[in-house]
Formats: C-alpha cells, structure tokens, sequence
C-alpha cells in the first residue's frame, strides 16, 4: 500500500491573499497538486515502488525514460510541498538568520540574489521552477531553474526556497504577468524561516 498522500497546505486558504487568493490555492493544491498524488499512486500500485517512499521513488526513477511518468508525478507531488512551504503569510524581504549571511557571502548582496533569482524564474521557458540550492561538498549557494517535473533532488543537490513558474501557479491573479508574480514571492510570501530549517539541516553535515 502507497504512503504517498496529499499534505495539508501550512496554511488556510485566505491566508496568502491579496497576493494568492483563495481560488488559486484551491484549483493548484487541491486539484494539480492532488492530480499529481492519484496519477502516480495509480503508476506504483502493485509494484516495487509501491513501499518506498517519495524521495527514494524520484531518485530511483530519474534518467530512466520507461519510469518518466513515475519520476514526472513524483517529482510534481515533491516539488508542490516544497513550494507551499517556501512561502508564508506576511513572508517575503531580506533573507534572515543564517542564511542572509550566506547569501551575502555567494552572491555579493541580496540585491544581487534576488535580481539572479527573478532572472531565472522570468526566463524558464515554459513550464519548470526556480530554485535557490546548496551543494552538498561544500554549502555553497547557487540558483539553478529546472523544466517541467524536473526537480535539485534528481541532481543530488540541496532544495533550499522554489518558485513555482508553471502557468497555473499564478494566471488566476497575475494572468500573464510573470514578472510581477515574482516580484510579489520575493516581496511579501517568502518563508525564510523554512529556507534557514532547510539550509541548515544539510549544510550542518557539510565538509567546511
């Protein structure tokens, strides 16, 4: 039996408005992200895969084109939590903690950080995401923008914030306007608390 299932948003649905409203999170949390559950519960049932669990399903699945509907539905429910978690109500500004440090350290500023971020987001053709990661050797910050499904945990990379650019995330509000979707995740829902919890889980284990 599948243990992979929705996770609750960490957060009610009226709270990330103005900037995401109440009818983007239902249609994008509780149909695109749940559809992603369903599909691939409906790909593992009565297979190997079934018992595993979602990270070790995305890894044991990336670069295998016979598993690309596995590892695409997989890595879609990974990517979606991660998501809901890199923003909060009343989030967004400088980076905090001791990741603003670290930030200032990899890229000069936090200007430099989010100007290379939002370059990254506004530029992903089509469908993907943005992301800020670290390397697992040495800590070290970089952005990377991934297509589609594709997701830093089939590179063997550390997730540390996503911006979801997929159409869906933000047409209800932003229609088409991309850029301003981006401005406003940087500016007001950013959750840097989970971003530090997210750095420093990994980066505690590093070789400095």
């Amino acid at each position: 039996m599948s243990n992979i299932t929705l996770p609750a948003l960490p957060y009610g649905y009226d709270d990330l408005a103005p900037h995401i409203s109440k009818e983007t999170l239902e249609f994008h949390h509780d149909k695109h992200h749940n559809t992603y559950v369903v599909n691939l519960n409906n790909l593992i049932k009565d297979t190997d895969l079934e018992s595993k669990s979602l990270e070790e399903i995305i890894v044991a699945t990336a670069g295998d084109a016979s598993k690309a509907g596995i590892f695409n539905n997989a890595a879609q429910v990974w990517n979606h939590t991660f998501y809901w978690n890199s923003m909060k109500p009343n989030g967004g500004g400088k980076a905090t903690g001791a990741l603003a440090a670290k930030i200032e350290e990899d890229f000069g500023s936090f200007e430099n950080f989010a100007e290379e971020f939002s370059k990254a987001a506004t530029t992903q053709f089509g469908s993907g995401w943005a992301w800020l990661v670290a390397d697992k050797v040495n800590g070290k910050l970089s952005i990377v923008k991934t297509s589609n499904a594709d997701t830093p945990l089939a590179h063997n990379q550390v997730a540390v914030l996503t911006i979801d650019v997929w159409e869906h995330a933000y047409y209800i509000d932003f229609r088409n306007a991309r850029p301003k979707y981006i401005s406003t995740f940087l500016e007001h829902l950013v959750n840097w608390d989970y971003a530090n919890a997210k750095y420093a889980g990994e980066a505690a284990g590093v070789e400095k």
